[in-house]
């Protein structure tokens, strides 16, 4: 199966282009090479949107759970 319409790489690439898969497509009247760009672009702030989210929640915990005096005075008197 060939995604840019080459059956034999036989040939010199330097006249053949660009060799990657789905160059020139279109999906729903765009390149497609655009709209995987704005797909990855999207994916990528919406991983660090979360990544803040979760980091966040995991500092709130140790600050509201693992500081509280009751918790420094036992860690103090073991040593």
């Amino acid at each position: 199966m060939s995604t840019i319409g080459y059956s034999s790489w036989a040939v010199d690439l330097a006249e053949v282009g660009p060799v990657y898969p789905f160059h020139g497509g279109t999906i729903a009247g765009m390149d497609s090479e655009v709209v995987m760009v704005v797909i990855g672009v999207a994916f990528w702030l919406l991983w660090h949107v979360y990544q803040l989210k979760s980091e966040k929640e995991e500092i709130d915990y140790e600050v509201n759970h693992e500081n509280r005096d009751e918790n420094i005075r036992r860690s103090l008197e073991r040593y």
